[in-house]
This record gives structure tokens, C-alpha cells and sequence, in this order.
């Protein structure tokens, strides 16, 4: 790199929804001369993030919280570069775009201030789609505006061109000139600003930056001084393009455009409506150009009655528009009102109900039964929160197995859409029906089942097999009912956020379920293991494989009886299927022909699993979730991965679990034989393995996440006034079955 790179660009701000590291990488894999990457990480995650790409990048960490008007002054106090490009840490760059800027600013004469270029859009269905910026900026490129740039009075069309940051670079001179202006939160204002303050602007009609949109689902909501934010922002520039006719009659219509859609947009109360709708209409008669025409039509009428501060009549031609797309909707609708016909007789009914505020409604796996994270939060809101009263949704099959006095509803019944229309509480560790409406007053809580390895949510969209033709949209909209979501570990609180990007609450207090691995005592841990048929003195190792998204049924992976076989008269194998494959209705199980031997017992139908792991001396597993949990006890866990690369590229998965893993792995069964016949499922490198996947995946579970979430969700403590996580090394599992024996 040169003593003085052409150009720095600036990485700043928090790793939203893991965007980071796809910017970051691209970054890193195309090292230019004369481009120099600094990072403004924002937060704990952006910080860890960039720093695995130091010293390639200037990383400058920065405390959560840290807007992005602090995150850019920072990066830009440190850049050496003769242009600088801000690039928010959501969003991307497209191949060659830093030494496309960087070689275009190059030949810029000393009087252009900014550099204005293309865009593409992406959201998260959709990629890289063109801005319609393009045309605009190709025709001001032309005549000179490309190589040597024009004044905005002679373009002022270019105050059209989607305001970022992130598509113009503005030479640092220019920059520390107008800091203290163009330093604001408001990147919208920083960008018009910096047309409205540049000498000259030269374009260049490529696209050099990727904005990637969030979903307005998964941002915070808009307070009424934010709404009325945009009209100040408007008359602030307005009054910095009073001397200047263009550039204001430009600004003028796009201030009036804006207030407009944020009105028709927006879902605002009443009260903030019709204040905004005031501002607005006081901007818009204060700032008129003299001569300035409406345009014709509805666009005109509307602007007309915003100048008139006509709020009354604007609400009426809006009710009349709905009317309108109502009734040339209503064919449209007809076949889906009457597929819905049951839900509107016994649902729609229940709903005009008052909403019951000692009512919860549980749910756990599709109705399965009592289990899970749902099941432990149920027994600690028995002991804390008595009034509410508690109903499972649990199919046909599974209510002959609930435990005596267990109030229950069916799916599809009567009483069941009566009690999820009136409760207050809805639980559950995976989604409720589409047709289950978010009531004003009601709280619905997301546990989810388990840490993620593999992909979840809309990162199964690049995996077809995995997704298995998934309405990505319809399960956005169940997300979005979300309150809460509960967590176990900051991994799992991350990937949350990009698998369901939504605004929900993340309650980081560990996974209920798993408050048993520090509560249970040696008697309990013998009783398990009595039950089961392990004999005392035995070595119980619970064999817990995954399902296959790319298999249509069970594929035996490792012959048991040869396995147990191996092992010895005192080693006893507790086999237990994924359950997706009884849910499935497969005829095949992991013990087919070997029910019950003596050292291989089926537990694939015993509940819960708690028990299970409570009874076992060791894991093995594949991929699945209950390696994170069973961690908890800190007991060995041996890994069988006979096929992880071929899991790895149809599932999809978030760290690679050969680099990570929790103890040994096997990559086929005379592997695992190996292992299991030696020392090595527990020996020094095991033991250090484990500690280190326990530091990473058990940081929130300590033996009180039930206490935690009821007294949250339920009880509304406010979260510092929880019992706060204890630390790793302060916390005792349950014993092991030899110290229980032994006690």
C-alpha cells in the first residue's frame, strides 16, 4: 500500500442481523493497493468479527450502543485516505466496487467534492437489483460530469439519487471541512448535505455499493419525535438551499413526496398523525417556491390538501381509496373466506372476547405434549404465578399420555380456538398456526428447541432440501407475533436474528429445560437409571443421532449390536431416534429387529429427554441439539460424523463443528470404536474440547432460566432485578452416575 492510500474505506456500525462477515470477507479476499479498510466496530460482535480479519483492517472497537454518526466520525479521524466511502456494517459492496471508486476519484480534478455512483438493492428475498438511480446518473455522467463534475446548481437533479452515504465518496478535506454538520445520525441528511456543500459533484453510473435492506419487521419502532424528525430534517436543508432555486424546488418536492408516503405508510395513533400531518402541511406553505406548480390529478389533490392542513378531509380520500381496492379485492378473497369459514364461526367469535390475563396456552413440538422449554416455564409459572392457569394443545394421541389433571384442548376443536383467542400467555418452542391472530394485550413466547448448528429460519433459503418448499413469507408473519425469544447462549441470540429478522425481545436467561442438568440430586440420577435398566456400575452411553433432510427415512448409520458387541458386557446403549421420524409416520427406527437386547435399549419413545441425559455417562451424537445441552453436565460427548460434508452443503450450518467440536470425533464406527474402547471419549483432550464448547454454548444456563423468564414474561420484573447468570465456573452440574453411586 501507498504512504497515502487513494482511498479508506470506512466499515462502521453494529453486526446487524450477521451481515458483517459476508462484507468483511469480500473485503479481505481482494486486498487492493491504495485502498486502506477501517473497521468502527460497534459492539462485543462487530469487534469479534472484524478482528479475525486484523491486521489486514484497522479495527477500531466501539462500546453497543455507539450510533452511527460516532461510528463514522471515529473511522474517519483514523483514515489516511485521500476519499473516503462510508459502508454500514449491514451492508455490501459488489466485486471490484473499492477499486472501481478508487480509480475514478484518482482522476478527479481538486475541485470535486463528492463522488456519486450507482447502487443495487437487496432484501431478503430478493438480491443485487438494480437502483433507479442508474439512468439518472448515466445521463449527469455524460458532458463532463464524470470526469471533471458539475456544480449542483447546473444538476440538481441529483438531489433525486437515493440518499446513502454508502453511494458517494467525499474527499477527506471536504469531509473534516463540514464535519461538524455532516456528523449525524440521520444519513439521509448527511447525504443531501453533502451535494448541498460540495463544489462540484462528478457521477459515475456504475453500481459500487449494495444496499441491503432490513426488514422494517425487525428494526425498532418509530417514535413520534423520529416521525416528525423528517419534516425538520427537510426544512433544515431547505433553509441551506435558500439561495439557490434548483436545488430548492427539488428538495421542496421531495419534502412533500416523503411526508406524504410517511403518512400513508405509517400506522401512526391519531394524536401523532395529526400532528405530523400539521408540520408537514406548515413546511410545506412555509417553503413553496414562488410559481411552484402541483401536479395533476390524485398526486395534486393530495398535495393540496396537505397545504390546506385539510387532516380531516385527507383521511376521508384515503378511506375512500381503501374502500375501492377492498371491493376490487373482494373476488380475489372469496375462495379464502371460505377455506377459513370454521376459523371465522368458532375463532373470529372467541376474539371479540376480552383477553383473559390468567390464561396460558402451551404448546410444545406440534402439539406433542408436555416438554421442553414450555414444560419447565409451566412448572415454575405453577409455583410463582398461580392464578394463571395453564392449557396444553396436545393432538388426540398424545392426551392419553399427559400426566393426570393436565387441562388440555385438541387442535381444531371448539374450546381450543376459544382458549387461543382469550388468553393472555402463548408458549411455545416452535410456531402456532397462520391463523392464530397477536391480540393488542396478549404476549406470545418463542423458546425454541434448541442451539443452532444448522441452518434456521430465512437462512434455509439457499438450501432446497432443507426448506423443502417453505412459505418464507408466512413464516416471517408468525415471527412477527413473537414478544419474546428465549435464549441460551449469545450464539444463539445472534443467529435468531438473522434466521427471523424481526422485532421481538431476546431474553438471554438460558433454556428452562435445561435447569435440571443443575438442579437434579443423586437420587433422582439413580431412579432415571433404574427405570431405564442400567444396572449400577454399568457405563450407560445415550446414542442420540439427528434426522437427514436429505434422506426420506431412517438410514441406519452404525451397526449397534456390533457396536455394543465391542463395548462389553458392562457398556449399555440407549438408542434414541429423532422423533421427526415417528412424526413422519416412517416404519423405520434406529433398533429395528434389536428392541431390546440387554446392552441396546430403545428409548426413542421415553420422555423427557432430561432423564435420558441425566442416566447417560457419555453422548454420542451427530448434529444435534442435545450436544449443546447435555454439555451442561459436563460429561464426555463423543461426535459421529460419518457425514458431515454432505450434511454441511444440503443443511447448511453456522460454525464448522470438525473445528469446534464438543470431544473426539468419529468419522465412521471403527472410529467411534476406537474411541469407546480406549480412554479417549474422557481423557485430558476430551475434558478440554468440552470446556471450551461449554464456555461458548452453556453461558446462560445455570440451573435458574425458568425463574428468570416467568418473573420476566410473566410476573413484568424488570430484567435487573433477575438473579443474574452465574458464572461458568461457579455453577455445579448434577452428578455424574458414578458420583451418584458412590454417594
Amino acid at each position: 500500500m501507498s504512504e497515502t492510500p487513494e482511498l479508506s474505506v470506512i466499515v462502521h456500525g453494529p453486526n446487524v442481523q450477521d451481515r458483517l462477515p459476508a462484507l468483511l470477507d469480500s473485503l479481505d479476499a481482494h486486498p487492493l493497493a491504495g485502498v486502506e479498510v477501517i473497521v468502527a466496530a460497534v459492539g462485543d460482535w462487530a469487534r469479534e468479527t472484524a478482528e479475525r480479519h486484523a491486521p489486514a483492517f484497522t479495527v477500531l472497537p466501539l462500546p453497543e450502543g455507539a450510533g452511527d454518526a460516532a461510528a463514522r466520525a471515529a473511522g474517519a479521524a483514523r483514515a489516511s485516505g485521500r476519499w473516503l466511502h462510508f459502508v454500514h456494517a449491514k451492508d455490501g459492496l459488489p466485486p471490484g466496487a473499492p477499486r472501481t471508486v478508487a480509480e475514478h476519484a484518482a482522476g478527479l480534478p481538486a475541485a470535486v467534492d463528492v463522488l456519486l455512483f450507482d447502487h443495487v438493492r437487496s432484501t431478503w428475498r430478493t438480491s443485487a437489483l438494480p437502483s433507479p438511480d442508474g439512468p439518472r446518473l448515466a445521463r449527469e455522467s455524460g458532458g463532463g460530469g464524470g470526469e471533471t463534475g458539475r456544480a449542483l446548481d447546473d444538476g440538481a437533479a441529483l438531489l433525486r439519487v437515493t440518499p446513502l452515504l454508502g453511494n458517494r465518496a467525499v474527499r477527506a478535506g471536504f469531509w473534516q471541512a463540514h464535519e461538524r454538520l455532516l456528523t449525524t445520525d440521520d444519513e439521509p441528511f448527511a447525504a443531501y448535505a453533502a451535494l448541498l456543500l460540495a463544489d462540484r459533484v462528478a457521477c459515475l453510473a456504475h453500481p459500487a455499493y449494495e444496499d441491503r435492506r432490513l426488514r422494517p419487521q425487525s428494526l425498532p419502532p418509530i417514535t413520534p419525535e423520529r416521525r416528525y424528525a423528517l419534516v425538520e430534517r427537510y426544512e433544515t436543508l431547505l433553509d441551506l438551499a435558500a439561495e439557490r432555486p434548483a436545488a430548492h424546488a427539488v428538495l421542496y418536492d421531495l419534502m412533500v413526496r416523503d411526508c406524504l408516503r410517511t403518512f400513508a405508510r405509517t400506522g401512526m395513533p391519531d394524536d401523532v398523525a395529526r400532528e405530523f400531518f400539521r408540520r408537514a402541511s406548515l413546511a410545506a406553505r412555509r417553503h413553496r417556491p414562488a410559481g411552484h406548480r402541483r401536479p395533476a390529478g390524485l398526486e395534486g389533490v393530495r398535495r393540496s390538501l396537505l397545504e390546506e392542513d385539510a387532516y380531516a378531509r385527507y383521511r376521508a380520500l384515503q378511506a375512500a381509496n381503501r374502500t375501492r381496492r377492498r371491493v376490487r379485492s373482494a373476488v380475489r378473497t372469496g375462495r379464502h373466506r371460505a377455506g377459513t369459514r370454521l376459523r371465522a364461526l368458532q375463532y373470529r367469535r372467541a376474539l371479540a372476547e376480552p383477553v383473559d390475563p390468567h390464561l396460558a396456552v402451551f404448546s410444545a413440538y406440534w402439539a406433542r405434549g408436555v416438554a421442553c422449554n414450555p414444560a419447565a416455564i409451566a412448572a415454575e409459572l405453577a409455583v410463582r404465578a398461580p392464578s394463571v392457569h395453564p392449557v396444553w394443545v396436545v393432538t388426540q394421541a398424545g392426551a392419553a399420555l399427559l400426566p393426570p389433571g393436565t387441562d388440555h384442548v385438541v387442535p381444531g376443536t371448539r374450546r381450543y380456538w376459544e382458549v387461543l383467542a382469550r388468553a393472555k400467555y402463548l408458549v411455545n418452542n416452535v410456531n402456532f398456526p397462520d391463523a392464530v391472530v397477536k391480540r393488542p394485550g396478549t404476549v406470545h413466547l418463542q423458546t425454541h428447541h434448541g442451539t443452532p448448528l444448522k441452518r434456521m429460519g430465512l437462512d434455509q433459503m439457499p438450501y432446497p432440501a432443507a426448506a423443502r418448499g417453505l412459505d418464507f413469507q408466512a413464516l416471517l408473519e408468525r415471527v412477527d407475533k413473537w414478544d419474546y425469544s428465549v435464549s441460551a447462549n449469545s450464539h444463539s441470540t445472534r443467529m435468531w436474528q438473522r434466521a427471523y429478522p424481526s422485532h421481538h425481545i431476546s431474553l438471554d436467561h438460558g433454556y428452562p429445560r435445561n435447569d435440571v442438568y443443575y438442579t437434579a440430586g443423586a437420587g433422582e440420577v439413580r431412579a432415571i437409571r433404574e427405570r431405564l435398566g442400567v444396572p449400577p456400575g454399568h457405563r450407560a452411553i445415550l446414542y442420540a443421532p439427528t434426522h437427514r433432510d436429505y434422506e426420506a427415512g431412517w438410514t441406519p448409520r452404525l451397526d449397534l449390536a456390533a457396536l455394543a458387541g465391542h463395548l462389553g458386557e458392562e457398556t449399555i446403549l440407549l438408542v434414541r431416534a429423532h422423533y421427526f421420524y415417528e412424526v413422519c409416520g416412517s416404519a423405520a427406527s434406529p433398533l429395528t429387529g434389536l428392541r431390546r437386547t440387554g446392552r441396546v435399549i430403545d428409548v426413542s419413545s421415553y420422555d423427557p429427554v432430561e432423564e435420558l441425559c441425566l442416566a447417560a455417562d457419555a453422548l454420542v451424537t451427530d448434529y444435534s441439539s442435545i450436544m449443546f445441552d447435555y454439555a451442561n453436565l459436563d460429561r464426555p460427548i463423543v461426535i459421529h460424523a460419518d457425514d458431515w460434508e454432505t450434511y454441511r452443503t444440503t443443511r447448511g450450518v453456522y460454525f464448522d463443528l470438525m473445528a469446534e467440536a464438543p470431544g473426539p470425533v468419529a468419522r465412521d464406527q471403527a472410529e467411534l470404536t476406537e474411541i469407546l474402547t480406549t480412554d479417549a471419549w474422557r481423557d485430558e483432550r476430551a475434558a478440554k474440547a468440552r470446556a471450551a464448547f461449554r464456555r461458548r454454548f452453556c453461558e446462560y444456563d445455570d440451573g435458574r432460566a425458568a425463574e428468570r423468564v416467568v418473573r420476566r414474561v410473566f410476573l413484568g420484573e424488570d430484567e435487573r432485578t433477575l438473579p443474574p447468570v452465574l458464572p461458568l465456573e461457579e455453577r455445579t452440574p448434577a452428578p455424574s452416575p458414578e458420583e451418584a453411586n458412590a454417594s
